[in-house]
């Protein structure tokens, strides 16, 4: 294992840089990349390890996970997912603020899941906080205590512990958001009663009724509202899991306003398509829900252009009888993909079909991402002075998903079975070798990432 205050270098062929690939060497200090130099360094004072043609890129960054500890640590907990992360290559995770027991939307609350942190990081760790109509007056003080942002939801957030928030409510809290100008997450969906909504009731085991039971109306009713209180009051405003493509003409009309909007979408997203997902199958039940071919193809497309600045998992497991396994009633399960592992072959494996490089992928799932969070400074990048979280996988190399492999707890995921291009064969974090050729190599290095206005 690599220890810090230890000069050491990794020599490949295919770096990673701003401008692109070099054949090179990165030097790596007491956590930090020291100097970035062409070709192998011939220094026998400095022990280099030959990585030959593997890729090394910064390490991926997922915004936007569901973590679940403390109080539901049996669905998925820090110790599991940070394993998960590190073997796919991820090198930081921001969790959402529902799911865990309590939900993190005050000072206090946010304390509690700090502390169920200790001695479970495998990678860095950071927190959404949230807002709910009866913790307005206390946004201030969660902000100022070092969470990245706060999420809202426009519908029921699956638990109730969590509730939605009306406009009333958003505008209140934008008022307070403005101040620190960090962003509002929403969950973009208005939901309403419908003939598809009552069909699905009746045919509970049906995916195709379960799609039409949330709308893309839904999502673009809530963009739309999104975009007017972005115009308002000129604060961030962040679009999670954009699953609808007919919200994209407003969304670029909106950037090309100059509006602060930033929207992101997940892997589900872009490798499944509804035409091909089996009824009675719980796994790919998520919301909003996977949609058609048609769709997803667009949501491509505005990858390629940039109106989706980048890709994140949801990875919001469960148990396996949450998860309705064995009756396959999709309105009973509960609606999450578990993925994280594998967000990075998942999205490779479509992307280079539509010719989309590595050093888009890397834009997409690192770069993009830090400048977001505001850790562009740090991480994101191979770049003198920032964090050594690095990741080195070979694009070229074919795996199948199999239970075996998995590292997040419960060991179900719809990608099971799939073939998919890119093996992560090594993870640094701060440094540290931490995951080598499907080995965990060290103890709990990870911290906790607060924002800079913490007080």
């Amino acid at each position: 294992m690599t220890t810090l205050n230890h000069l050491f270098g990794l020599y490949s062929s295919r770096i990673l840089t701003e401008s692109g690939f070099i054949d090179g060497t990165v030097l790596i200090k007491d956590g930090i990349i020291s100097e970035v130099i062409s070709g192998k360094l011939q220094d026998q004072n400095i022990p280099i390890e030959d990585l030959n043609d593997l890729v090394v890129m910064p390490g991926i960054i997922d915004s936007h996970v569901h973590i679940n500890e403390p109080g539901r640590a049996g669905w998925e907990g820090f110790e599991t997912i940070t394993k998960a992360a590190i073997a796919g290559g991820i090198t930081a995770l921001v969790d959402m603020p529902l799911n865990a027991t309590p939900v993190t939307t005050s000072k206090e609350t946010l304390k509690v899941k700090i502390d169920a942190t200790k001695g479970k990081l495998y990678c860095n760790v950071g927190f959404w906080g949230g807002i709910v109509p009866e913790n307005i007056d206390l946004l201030d003080e969660l902000v100022t205590s070092g969470v990245l942002g706060i999420k809202a939801f426009l519908t029921h957030s699956g638990i109730d512990d969590f509730p939605n928030v009306s406009i009333t409510d958003l505008k209140k809290g934008l008022e307070i958001l403005k101040k620190h100008q960090v962003p509002l997450l929403a969950h973009a969906e208005l939901d309403e009663i419908h003939d598809d909504l009552l069909a699905f009731e009746n045919n509970p085991t049906n995916y195709n009724a379960y799609l039409k039971s949330r709308p893309k109306e839904w999502e673009d009713n809530a963009i739309d509202m999104l975009i007017q209180l972005c115009e308002e009051y000129q604060t961030p405003i962040h679009i999670v899991h954009l699953s609808s493509a007919n919200s994209l003409d407003k969304i670029r009309e909106a950037r090309a306003k100059g509006l602060p909007l930033t929207v992101e979408t997940c892997p589900q997203y872009l490798y499944f398509n509804a035409e091909d997902i089996p009824n009675k199958n719980t796994l790919f039940k998520c919301a909003p829900p996977i949609r058609e071919k048609e769709n997803n193809e667009k949501l491509w497309e505005a990858i390629k252009d940039g109106t989706i600045d980048f890709i994140v998992t949801d990875h919001s497991p469960s148990t396996p009888e949450l998860k309705e396994i064995t009756s396959g009633n999709l309105k009973l399960a509960w609606g999450g993909i578990s993925s994280i592992q594998f967000s990075l072959p998942v999205i490779w494996t479509k992307a280079k079909e539509r010719g989309f490089s590595i050093s888009d992928i890397s834009s997409l799932m690192s770069t993009a991402i830090s400048k977001f969070l505001r850790f562009d400074q740090s991480k994101g990048l191979i770049k003198e002075g920032y964090d050594a979280d690095l990741v080195v996988w070979n694009p070229e190399q074919k795996f199948t998903v199999a239970k075996k492999d998995i590292h997040f707890r419960h060991k179900i995921t719809p990608y099971e079975g799939e073939e998919l291009t890119g093996v992560v064969k090594q993870t640094y974090v701060s440094g540290i070798k931490v995951f080598d050729q499907g080995e965990i190599l060290a103890s709990p290095v990870g911290e906790v990432m607060m924002n800079n206005k913490s007080s």
